[in-house]
């Protein structure tokens, strides 16, 4: 049994829940960001801030994506969707398309889909050799391990649906003039290829673990949940990353404003 056999898909969350812990994670992840980016706190910029998602089609990775980043200034984020490489990046090394989009000090980027693609998508639709592949995952770790040892807070998450949750948000896209566009003929397609992809997950999982950048893996059934989960985790994971570094962690914008109501009402005795 695998670790997506496993995986808990009946968490849910009601909307007045939602709401509560959305509006408060968004609060802390701006107070984060500004604190990473030298805007508050010391005043120098910390390492960036890189989060992947991964996951099977309609699983919910651009909603989470809009619960973490929408919300804050968009000069102090950038997301960026990744298809299949263009004939000038087939030409470099896989690694090559993202090293520009990389954030720097003090920044921070969201890819959708990323380097994993070496060890999914390639390696399930036999775009990249199984010499390739197999030897994409110590390369993986590899660049990985360097990034978070030198500049970056790096954050893996996988979403996951059921077959049966994600034929309901197809069908859904399909009747929706607004969202028919996110449709594909490939989409429908790999729907016949959801085990050999999960597969090829549960080995990514095993072999590109590591304590630097671990994998959050979110049951996406409910998105409600799964978007309070992936705010939270990247919460969760920014803090580590920012003790790693050396960099206080600030106390919660709550308890700042406690403090300064109590500082303001003592003076006023």
């Amino acid at each position: 049994m695998g670790v997506l056999d496993r995986l808990d898909m009946t968490n849910r969350l009601d909307r007045d829940e939602y709401e509560r812990r959305l509006a408060q994670g968004q609060r802390r992840m701006s107070q984060l960001r500004l604190h990473l980016g030298g805007l508050m706190g010391s005043g120098v910029p910390g390492p960036g801030l890189l989060v992947l998602m991964e996951g099977p089609d309609a699983s919910g990775k651009g909603g989470a994506i809009k619960a973490v980043v929408g919300h804050l200034d968009p000069r102090h984020y950038k997301v960026v969707s990744y298809a299949k490489p263009t004939t000038q990046e087939k030409n470099h090394h896989f690694l090559w398309r993202f090293y520009r989009e990389l954030p720097g000090l003090g920044e921070m980027a969201v890819f959708d889909r990323s380097w994993y693609g070496r060890v999914l998508v390639e390696r399930v639709e036999g775009f990249a050799s199984r010499t390739e592949w197999r030897r994409g995952y110590k390369a993986i770790v590899d660049f990985e391990e360097s990034l978070c040892q030198e500049s970056i807070i790096l954050v893996k998450f996988w979403m996951h649906v059921t077959d049966d949750e994600q034929l309901r948000r197809f069908e859904g896209r399909a009747a929706d003039p607004l969202k028919r566009w996110k449709l594909t003929e490939e989409d429908w397609r790999n729907r016949e290829k959801n085990r050999l992809y999960e597969a090829a997950a549960e080995e990514m999982f095993e072999r590109t673990e590591h304590k630097l950048a671990p994998w959050d893996i979110i049951g996406g059934e409910q998105k409600r949940y799964a978007r309070i989960a992936v705010l939270e985790t990247v919460i969760k994971r920014t803090e580590e990353g920012m003790r790693r570094w050396g960099i206080e962690v600030p106390p919660p914008v709550e308890e700042i404003e406690a403090k300064l109501r109590k500082d303001r009402d003592d003076a006023l005795k």
